[in-house]
This record gives structure tokens, C-alpha cells and sequence, in this order.
């Protein structure tokens, strides 16, 4: 019996210029966007000079950044900087942000108007997964695969399966997308959509903005998903409307047929969540906040792909409006735009005064690379996405994951706070 396809099979179609594919089945697949940074590009680089392949498929779909450790803080990053910045003014890339224009990958390219719905992204970084909250298929490569995807324009993909996540129900108070994947994450564990295309879906998606649905879809990886995707709506058009440039407005929308296959379906009453916490060392790990309290922490962290955006940081001011941290507290915009909005908007200001580090955009806490290392034993209550051992510095530190109201709050008491207490 033939059934229908889901959106996920319908983009890797369409990209492998057949009429229909089906989970399980080898395809090879035009590129429509390479995402390149500055940790896993060079060595792409560097096999590519090797077989001396010294040009690129298309300079007008790679988009190159560096993240992870701008502005260089040390002699080896400075090199992955020069052979990133050397290769894009090489080959004339057109859409490259050096230092300066420079910003969280994740956050920087739909803000550019770099993602379209219906194009299949890739990127040399696990949490590519997040443009899937504009329609698109989006995944995280590795360096080879990058190399390949630069020289030649297309790579192969395993059709995934798809998990259907139904999120139904109005929000309470100070509970938020990231609270949403840290439910999900914590009921199906990290390996519960292992190549899986996570489909988000219900009234409670629907109600979200874009920056809300990208940490949703930028968690994907934590769950062991190869993608995470949010069908277009109204809210993606106006999003999309603002950024894209004249000329590249016109996308291709697709949807999940009614008789789609799904390998199973996931429900939740998102109602009835409450302010979420994921305690070390597993995404995975979520207890609730207020069942948690009291932890003493050591630092918080506000930024990254997942929680980095102008929304968040809004959310982060109005909890620290007015007070000072008793946590040391770091601050990273996302890109240079956000930074200069939350200038703009006096958000930087709020900061200043509680007596938070405001950073330029850089990924370097997060992977634990710079700007807010851990020592031994220290806890860092942060809005990242990843916690595992070591992530953000020595081995026998602790990383809590959360959504920026809980990591604000708990900066302010110094400890793990649930954020409705400081309403």
C-alpha cells in the first residue's frame, strides 16, 4: 500500500529530482546551502588542497563565519581564522562575515536571510538542525562530507524516518520553548530519534515565534535526531518577508501529507509543563525547576545558538532589571544586529547594572573554548544546548541546562531559582 510522504521526504525529493522517496532509500541530493565556520571548515579546506581541488560548486550558496573562537584567542584559532578568511577571498565567496560582521552561525543565517523553506541545508556543525524551523530539511555534517559538499554541490542521505511531535495546549507562566525540548528531550532520550527527522507540529508550535521554534529545532541533535522541521505558517511568511532579500523571495512550501508514514507519534499537553531544568550530564536529565531548587551556582550563561537571539536577551533583562547577580554572569548577542538592537533597546544597560559581562557574539563558552570557562567543581546554570561532562570546561565542572528566565533568575539568587518566584 503506498502512503503518503511526510514534508522531510518531500524536501529530500525534490532535492534528489525524483517524484518520491521513501525512509530508508539512498539518495543523492543538491546542496542549497553550505554552512561553513571556522573549527570544521579548515581541515574541508585542507583535504580539499590535498586533492587539489582548489575552487567551490557555487560561491553564492556557501555562507561562511567564523564563531567558535572569534575574535582568535589564542596562536592555533588565530590560524583557523587565517586559512577560513584566505580560502573565502580566495574563491570570492559571496556571502562571507569575517570578524566584525561575524556572529553565532545558527542565529546569523536566517537573520541574513540565508534560509528558505523547501531547501535542503547542510553545515559543518551538529546544530544545523535549526533552520528546519522554516520548512527546510537542515543537518549537521562532518569536515569529509563538507569537503565533498563544497567541491561537487550534492551528498548522499539515508532518507530518515519520522517521529510526529504533537504539542498541544497554552503555555504557563515563565514556561518556554526551551523547557518544551527539554520535556521532549527528557521523555524520549538522547538517542530516542537516532536519524530521525523530529516533525513539530500542534497548537502550542503554532503559537511560537521564530526564535522560540528555532531552539526547538536546534535541540534536535540532542535527541540523536538527523533534523528537526516546523511546517511554514503565517509566522514563518512574516518572519521571511522581513529578512529575504529582493529577488529570493519566491520558496518552494511543502507539507506533510494526512497519510504519511511516521515511526510514532508523541503527544504532549504542553499546559500542564513547567519551567524545566536539565541537570548534568545529559540533555536528557530534565527535572522541574521548582523540584530542583536551591543548587548553588557559580556562573550563568545567556547566549549561544539555542538562546542567543534579541528575545531571549529581552527575557534575561526583565528578570534582572533592577538587581545585581550573585552569580558571575555572561552575556553573549548572538550576531552584531542583536547586540546593537539590545544597545538600542537599553537591554545592555539592564546588564551593566546587574553587573553581567556583556561579550561580543561568540560561540567560545559553550563548547568550553573561551570566555567563561569552568574550573573544577564549578556549576553553571546556562542556555546552551549541550551539558555533557567537560562541555564548558574542567571535567568535574557542572553544566544545568535552561531557558533564559530560569538562568536570569537563578543569576539573581545564585542559585538554581524557579523563575515564577521573581514575576
Amino acid at each position: 500500500m503506498k502512503h503518503g510522504m511526510t514534508i522531510t521526504e518531500k524536501i529530500l525529493a525534490r532535492g534528489a529530482h525524483k517524484d518520491a522517496v521513501k525512509a530508508g532509500d539512498i539518495i543523492n541530493a543538491d546542496i542549497d546551502v553550505a554552512m561553513c565556520h571556522d573549527v570544521t571548515t579548515p581541515p574541508a579546506i585542507r583535504m580539499l588542497e590535498e586533492k587539489g581541488i582548489t575552487g567551490v560548486f557555487d560561491k553564492e550558496k556557501i555562507v561562511v563565519t567564523p564563531d567558535h573562537f572569534q575574535p582568535a584567542k589564542d596562536i592555533k584559532s588565530a590560524e583557523l581564522l587565517k586559512r577560513l578568511d584566505t580560502w573565502a577571498k580566495r574563491n570570492d565567496i559571496t556571502h562571507y562575515y569575517p570578524v566584525g560582521k561575524a556572529g553565532v552561525c545558527h542565529a546569523l543565517l536566517p537573520e541574513k536571510g540565508h534560509i528558505r523553506p523547501g531547501e535542503i541545508i547542510v553545515g559543518g556543525d551538529s546544530h544545523t538542525c535549526t533552520y528546519g524551523a522554516f520548512g527546510a530539511f537542515s543537518a549537521g555534517i562532518g569536515s569529509t562530507d563538507l569537503a565533498a559538499v563544497l567541491a561537487a554541490g550534492e551528498l548522499w542521505f539515508k532518507v530518515p524516518e519520522s517521529i510526529k511531535f504533537v504539542m498541544n495546549g497554552e503555555l504557563g507562566e515563565c514556561v518556554y520553548s526551551k523547557d518544551m525540548i527539554i520535556a521532549i528531550i527528557t521523555r524520549i532520550g538522547t538517542d530516542g530519534a537516532l536519524y530521525k527527522a523530529m516533525e513539530f507540529t500542534g497548537s502550542t508550535i503554532e503559537s511560537l515565534s521564530m526564535e522560540a521554534r528555532m531552539t526547538i529545532t536546534n535541540m534536535a541533535i540532542e535527541a540523536g535526531g538527523k533534523s528537526g522541521i516546523i511546517a511554514v505558517d503565517d509566522t514563518t511568511r512574516e518572519y521571511l518577508d522581513r529578512v529575504l532579500p529582493e529577488g529570493k523571495k519566491d520558496y518552494q512550501v511543502f507539507e506533510s501529507d494526512a497519510d504519511a508514514e511516521y515511526s510514532n507519534v508523541e503527544e504532549f499537553n504542553c499546559s500542564e509543563l513547567e519551567p524545566m531544568v536539565a541537570m548534568p550530564n545529559l540533555p536528557s536529565n530534565g527535572e522541574t525547576v521548582s523540584g530542583q531548587e536551591g543548587i548553588p551556582m557559580d556562573q550563568a550563561y545567556i547566549g549561544s545558538c539555542t538562546n542567543g537571539r534579541i528575545e531571549d536577551l529581552r527575557l534575561a533583562a526583565k528578570f534582572l532589571k533592577g538587581k545585581k547577580v550573585k552569580s558571575r554572569t555572561i552575556v553573549v548577542p548572538a550576531t552584531p544586529s542583536i547586540w546593537k538592537q539590545a544597545n538600542d533597546e537599553g537591554l545592555l544597560d539592564i546588564f551593566y547594572e546587574a553587573e553581567c559581562v556583556v561579550a561580543a557574539p561568540t560561540c567560545g563558552a559553550c563548547l568550553g573554548g573561551f570566555m567563561g570557562i569552568l574550573a573544577e567543581g564549578e556549576k553553571c546554570i546556562s542556555t546552551t544546548n549541550r551539558n555533557f561532562v567537560g562541555r564548558m570546561g574542567h571535567p568535574k565542572s557542572e553544566v544545568y541546562l535552561a531557558s533564559p528566565a530560569t538562568a536570569a533568575a537563578s543569576a539573581v539568587e545564585g542559585k538554581l531559582t524557579d523563575p515564577r518566584k521573581h514575576i
